[in-house]
């Protein structure tokens, strides 16, 4: 296996992970950024106001981002890796 095989299974592998890890990502900053919002406007400093709401929120999205998120991953392996194994330059 070449360096440059293997730069580019890291970076598709990178890839992959950033675009499985950005629906929740995106959410859990959405969900922050308004609940600061509303303890900002109403003066109210409670830890379990951020936390719940926030790891709900991070559930619901993922359950429902699941099978992008394994067709990612599913998409590497299938399209990219096992052919290169098949081929025996690994």
């Amino acid at each position: 296996m070449t360096d440059a095989i293997l730069f580019d299974m890291l970076k598709q592998g990178l890839w992959a992970a950033i675009l499985s890890a950005m629906p929740i990502l995106s959410v859990a900053l959405i969900v922050g950024l308004a609940i600061g919002l509303v303890q900002a406007l109403t003066s109210i400093q409670e830890m379990t106001l951020t936390f719940v709401p926030k790891l709900a929120a991070i559930g619901a999205t993922f359950w429902l981002a699941m099978e992008f998120m394994s067709a990612a991953f599913l998409d590497l392996w299938r399209d990219n890796l096992i052919p290169l194994i098949a081929s025996g330059a690994a």
